[in-house]
């Protein structure tokens, strides 16, 4: 029990360091790691030699595709890419259920891009509909908010939920199907919170110079629709298709066009074609211009990447002290199944703010005690990686950076940004497992 409860206090001091104090969460997943490793009775070659492998497995499986995912994002940000795609579904859809277009126009543009960057890319765009439809900002802003917030944390290539599928070894294509299976609906249940919630809010912006979709698109020479979905569309195709063809039935033979689907379909390649098709976005724009798109997305990825790779030291020197087999024999008759990854996600993240770290944390916890769950199988550690989503936005509040871009581009104050997207939050986490909970029960 000594480790059990060395790792309670270790992921609560990490927790203080990240919301009160600041700390870095790539130094404390790394401190986290090495004071396991002494507890674990681990030695100090056996400490950093766990630390530096699974840093070094970690990266090599993941890097490269959160690298290319960062690069896209940032030309569909630059290139008014993502903008092309809310005035899609608000045409498709009609003004008169704006609302609806705006959920699923932030549920698509938050697969490659992340969902602060799309919400603050969107916010003009939100404000000219209300102007244009009288409804208030809280409403669509909320609707927005909950389309943004679930393919973040349910549909990889973002980074929280690849991460998280390195982590626990988990088949990608696997994750991205049941992730938007799952994601889809939670993404609805935001959307009929904030139908409900229409009635209270009926504040509208005072900008009388605010640009209408129309006058958006006449402005800025924003990219066609079939061109700005490209980039996106394309990659979870061709990884799907690999998913597919990787079934034991092998629906494709194994011949040149299995060899072929596997190899496009790999999630490096795959996202690398994603990548030259973004380079699509922005015509006549000059190498320079392109040099520095690029460079911007390798930015946001730095980042990212060293903080995926410490989740995968600290889980690497956890399965070297053998927590696993010590939490299985603890726990396993308590039955808890997907609800543990779940609830540990959720105290993370409520505690904490990061949906990211919350994710990459509970990963590396659950990755050592998979089998001990009867989770080990290809579909327990995709509904794993879900269950970790869910929980990982559950719930959203004053800690979290997501909370106060939705506040403070939507003209919320606290109270109201409390009321509305926090409860969002809480109801479509809450949603998300009870749907992945039922899948687990019925397939695993």
């Amino acid at each position: 029990m000594e480790i059990l409860i060395a790792l309670v206090i270790v992921v609560v001091l990490m927790v203080i360091a990240a919301s009160k104090y600041k700390f870095h969460p790539f130094l404390s997943l790394l401190m986290a790691g090495i004071v396991m490793g002494f507890v674990g009775g681990l030695s100090e070659n056996e400490i950093t030699t766990a630390l530096t492998a699974g840093f070094g497995k970690t990266l090599g499986s993941i890097g490269i595709i959160i690298a290319f995912g960062t690069i896209i994002g940032a030309y569909l940000e630059k290139s008014g890419g993502a903008k092309t795609m809310a005035n899609w579904a608000l045409k498709t859809i009609g003004k008169s259920r704006s609302v609806l277009a705006m959920n699923i126009t932030g549920f698509i543009v938050s697969i490659p891009v992340y969902c602060d960057s799309g919400f603050i890319i969107l916010s003009s765009l939100n404000k000219a509909i209300s102007k244009q439809t009288k409804i208030s900002m809280t409403v669509l802003a909320v609707s927005l908010a909950a389309g943004l917030y679930t393919a973040h944390v349910f549909v990889p290539p973002t980074p929280g939920p690849l991460a998280a599928t390195a982590a626990l070894n988990a088949d990608l294509g696997l994750v991205i199907l049941l992730g938007l299976a799952v994601a889809f609906p939670v993404s609805l249940i935001g959307y009929f919170w904030a139908k409900y919630i229409q009635h209270r809010y009926k504040s509208l912006p005072n900008n009388n110079n605010m640009d209408t979709p129309e006058t958006v698109s006449k402005i800025e020479a924003i990219p066609k629709t079939s061109i700005a979905f490209m980039p996106i569309i394309i990659p979870i195709i061709l990884i799907a298709l690999k998913s597919i063809s990787d079934y034991p039935t092998q629906p494709f033979g194994e011949g040149v066009l299995s060899k072929t689907i596997n190899f496009i379909g790999n999630p490096v390649i795959a996202l690398l074609v994603g990548v030259f098709l973004a380079f699509k976005l922005k015509k006549n724009v000059n190498d320079a211009t392109h040099f520095n798109w690029v460079t911007s997305g390798l930015k946001e990825a730095g980042i990212i990447i060293l903080i995926t790779g410490a989740g995968g030291a600290f889980g690497s020197v956890l399965q070297a002290t053998g927590i696993g087999d010590i939490i299985g024999s603890k726990f396993s008759h308590l039955n808890l199944g997907l609800f543990l990854p779940f609830t540990i996600a959720a105290i993370l993240k409520t505690a904490q703010g990061s949906s990211t770290v919350s994710i990459i944390t509970t990963a590396a916890i659950m990755a050592p005690i998979l089998e001990s769950f009867g989770l080990d199988s290809s579909l327990g550690r995709a509904l794993t990686v879900l269950a970790i989503g869910a929980g990982s936005m559950t719930v959203s509040h004053l800690n979290d950076s997501f909370f106060w871009v939705v506040a403070q581009f939507s003209g919320m104050d606290t109270t109201t940004a409390l009321k509305t997207q926090t409860v969002s939050t809480l109801i479509q986490g809450t949603f998300g497992i009870i749907i992945i909970m039922i899948i687990g029960w019925i397939f695993i």
